[in-house]
């Protein structure tokens, strides 16, 4: 596995760590229990443990040095990636490592990919988990650069394999890219059903110090132009007149910092500032209680190769309003775990959130888990070892 920019065991919900990290430990950690062995490369930073971490059983997480010590951008990396494979050699010469298969993540480590298949002889499967030129035609936020987009041009014709989260996600990779529609496997991501599971909504609440006859509304996410959060704020200033309405955002690096400013600006320009509750970011395993706790998580977002946060609210139970971006649009079902908002205007997600937060009888926590039961990581994995098993007798044959 080589995951350069953004580790495993990075702080989820902060800048360039968010479903990817979550992806990357989760099926390393199921392929581990069925015994294969997965090394995963990824960048040292100030805060890594020993440069050798046993993450899970059969899971080492191995970590090299990618430029200097501390914060750069991801196009800021990219000069950096061919000491990082050096180190990534000498290591696996040092330990008479081999391996038998290349999974690279996003388009950093796409590269890394290309340079271990052309030296190891060995197949490469590739996974996006975005796409800059799907980024770009978004028109949200700053451009990406050039370097990304022919970047993955070049891992989309060399790699093995790519894996698309979504089938829409493969036709983008068709359409932007003019990539081989045979050589795109469709294998969704998966969600740990044992820690995201329903639990009492009041003592979540006592947990977590919120008010128990409030309307909870939850946002999870990275602080992201392509989150949208700028519009689910927008959209609290058209649901003023349900007084006990608060907004729960979870993520980013603070709101003390630009971005944080920024979204607290805006929330203070609509007059809703006193309905919005910043709790910046969480670990993990703290996030089923917050997710128990609301009423109805929301997924504003202009892209979403996936939408694994969803994903999770729903296998606690709870309903979802979410733009058709990523999985959405083929998981959730109005009246049964949610509703979907077509074009993501403020007025819109405003309707919808009031619409699902005052249905009477609520469909049951149950119901709403049931819907994503077959995203549970032991379905994914078998699915994603099929993959593997197809991709290497491929590779044999030549």
């Amino acid at each position: 596995m080589l995951s350069a920019h953004s580790s495993p065991l990075g702080k989820l919900g902060s800048k360039d760590t968010g479903g990817m990290s979550v992806y990357v430990r989760e099926l390393s950690r199921e392929l581990g229990r069925r015994g294969h062995m997965v090394d995963i490369y990824t960048r040292h930073n100030r805060s890594a443990h020993n440069r050798v971490v046993e993450l899970h059983k059969n899971v080492r997480l191995i970590h090299l040095r990618l430029g200097e010590n501390q914060y750069i951008s991801k196009a800021e990396m990219y000069p950096h990636l061919e000491g990082f494979f050096r180190q990534l050699e000498q290591f696996r010469s040092a330990n008479h490592q081999e391996y038998d298969l290349i999974h690279s993540h996003y388009w950093l480590s796409g590269v890394l990919g290309i340079w271990a298949q052309e030296t190891w002889k060995r197949p490469h499967v590739a996974m996006f988990h975005s796409l800059g030129a799907v980024k770009n035609h978004t028109g949200i936020g700053g451009s990406e650069p050039e370097i990304r987009i022919a970047t993955e041009n070049a891992v989309i014709k060399t790699c093995n394999r790519i894996f698309a989260p979504t089938q829409r996600e493969k036709e983008r990779l068709i359409n932007f890219y003019g990539a081989s529609p045979g050589k795109i496997g469709v294998v969704p991501c998966g969600v740990d059903l044992e820690l995201f599971c329903p639990m009492n909504q009041a003592a979540a609440r006592r947990q977590l110090g919120f008010n128990p006859d409030d309307t909870l509304a939850l946002f999870v996410g990275r602080f992201d132009s392509m989150k949208g959060l700028d519009r689910l704020i927008e959209a609290m200033r058209y649901l003023k007149h349900r007084r006990h309405l608060c907004l729960i955002v979870v993520g980013g690096d603070g709101i003390h910092t630009p971005e944080g400013q920024r979204l607290l600006g805006l929330a203070r320009s609509f007059g809703v500032e006193d309905s919005i509750a910043f709790i910046g970011r969480i670990e993990q395993k703290d996030l089923p209680a917050y997710y128990n706790a609301a009423d109805v998580k929301v997924m504003p977002s202009h892209y979403e190769s996936f939408g694994l946060v969803s994903l999770e609210a729903l296998a606690c139970g709870i309903p979802v309003v979410a733009t058709p971006v990523g999985v959405m649009d083929t998981i959730i079902k109005e009246g049964q775990n949610g509703q979907l908002v077509g074009n993501g205007d403020a007025k819109l997600i405003a309707k919808a959130i009031d619409k699902v937060t005052s249905l009477s009888p609520a469909p049951s926590a149950d119901v709403i888990r049931q819907t994503v039961q077959v995203f549970g990581w032991p379905n994914i994995a078998s699915a994603i070892i099929n993959e593997y098993e197809e991709t290497l007798a491929l590779g044999n044959l030549k």
